[in-house]
């Protein structure tokens, strides 16, 4: 019966590093272009195999019209697609090429995999590459003294309908890249990436009556190899947990580097060999970072996109302006969520506890850059305040813990400006609004 749990584990976890493995290969930018390739060279040997079967025959005979019949007409419409083909590829691809390093410099080098994953951009290079592939093909099969019966006229003519296609995906391709290059249109893919993500962990997460044990005598299991944690098989932890009637604690946060030999997970009893293999092989690695996965990123993208557009070789205040109201929506929605994460068993007892950045944790990783490179300017340490303000007004669940975390911010936010702004007018401002925001809400 142990090799059965055994065994159906190992496929269970078999089956999901495969999809995990897919969802890393379809967010690469060749993922597409290559599957529309192979798809485009299928289609121009099913055509050949079509041809041989002289259905353009039979087309010239009852539909001629389309047909092309001529056998040099062919061979220059193909030579033209194939050489205007390849131009639009090369442009297509330096125009990519040019939203990465622009993104990269202006912005951050992190929002690179969310622009590079944009499925439009990748199918548009994969109907390119498709239409390329079967235009040679197609004529390549082409025979050199061929009658109009020898000729792959219903093929000339698909490709030239292929070729509009591409007229087509080229136009849009050049309205969806001007798009996705402005700033306004990634921080608002980033938002709703993290805000879809943070809402299904708080609709999917349940609070705690029964109090978890105190874990600090607990068996340790340590990982053996490094990486960042991309994802944990969390179903997989509690289905062993119930099998071996143990509670665990997992330790690092989705989305850290983990070094070989740090402690990975807590367990309140002994473990076997065969269980340590399971646990471990609950964890996942990988060397990149995604929103989808870990919505921490998010905060950290627009936090990196404000503090770049206030350094003097950008200097766009507007940029970190609109970065702040993205932040201020998310910290709004992160409020409601709880720092502890439990996992229950058939008799709603907690027995994992996976441990998340805290709320007061995440606060300051966020404003202490914000505070040290744009506590000079006055507008953008007053959108602070405010932001600090909605987050204080708006704390329904009354957490002790997260308004302290937020009235702590506010203190050492404006214990900085004051020390770094010389106006006494813009001093004066941020005094009104932190003795405004003392008065009603501390």
């Amino acid at each position: 019966m142990d090799l059965d749990l055994i065994s159906n584990f190992t496929v269970k976890n078999l089956f999901y590093k495969v999809i995990r493995y897919v969802y890393d290969l379809e967010s690469r930018i060749a993922f597409y272009p290559t599957l529309f390739s192979l798809g485009g060279i299928l289609f121009a040997l099913l055509m050949f195999y079509c041809e041989s079967k002289g259905i353009s025959g039979y087309l010239v005979e009852n539909a001629p019209i389309l047909v092309v019949n001529d056998t040099e007409t062919a061979r220059s419409l193909l030579t033209t697609f194939i050489g205007g083909l390849i131009s639009i590829m090369v442009f297509s691809f330096s125009m990519v090429m040019i939203l990465l390093n622009q993104a990269s410099s202006n912005f951050s080098p992190r929002v690179l995999p969310g622009l590079i994953s944009n499925k439009r951009h990748q199918v548009i290079l994969g109907i390119y590459n498709a239409s390329l592939f079967y235009s040679i093909f197609t004529l390549v099969s082409i025979e050199p003294n061929g009658n109009k019966y020898q000729l792959p006229g219903f093929s000339v003519l698909l490709a030239i309908l292929f070729m509009s296609l591409c007229l087509g995906a080229f136009i849009y391709f050049i309205h969806s890249i001007s798009q996705e290059i402005q700033i306004n249109n990634i921080m608002s893919r980033i938002f709703s990436t993290a805000k879809f993500r943070i809402e299904c962990l708080i609709e999917n997460e349940k609070s705690s009556k029964t109090k978890f044990p105190n874990t600090s005598d607990w068996n340790v299991l340590k990982a053996t190899k490094s990486g960042y944690i991309q994802d944990v098989s969390i179903k997989s932890i509690v289905q062993i947990a119930k099998d071996e009637n143990l509670k665990f604690k997992i330790i690092p946060v989705k989305g850290v580097y983990s070094f070989y030999r740090a402690t990975l997970i807590k367990s309140s009893g002994k473990l076997t060999r065969g269980i340590e293999e399971k646990l471990l092989a609950s964890f996942h690695y990988s060397k990149r970072e995604l929103i989808e996965d870990n919505y921490l990123l998010a905060f950290k993208q627009l936090t990196e996109i404000a503090i770049k557009a206030m350094s003097p070789g950008i200097n766009d205040p507007g940029t970190a302006l609109n970065a702040l109201d993205y932040l201020t929506e998310l910290f709004l929605i992160r409020i409601q969520k709880n720092d502890k994460i439990y996992y229950f068993d058939d008799n709603e007892i907690p027995i994992v506890l996976d441990s998340t950045v805290e709320f007061k944790t995440l606060l300051y990783n966020v404003m202490t850059p914000l505070r040290t490179y744009c506590k000079a300017d006055a507008i953008v340490v007053a959108k602070l305040l405010q932001m600090m303000r909605y987050l204080l007004e708006n704390d329904t669940n009354n957490n002790v813990s997260y308004s302290q975390a937020i009235k702590d911010e506010i203190n050492s936010l404006y214990e900085d400006a004051v020390a770094s702004i010389i106006n006494s007018t813009d001093v004066s401002l941020l005094e009104t609004e932190y003795k405004r925001i003392k008065d009603t809400l501390f």
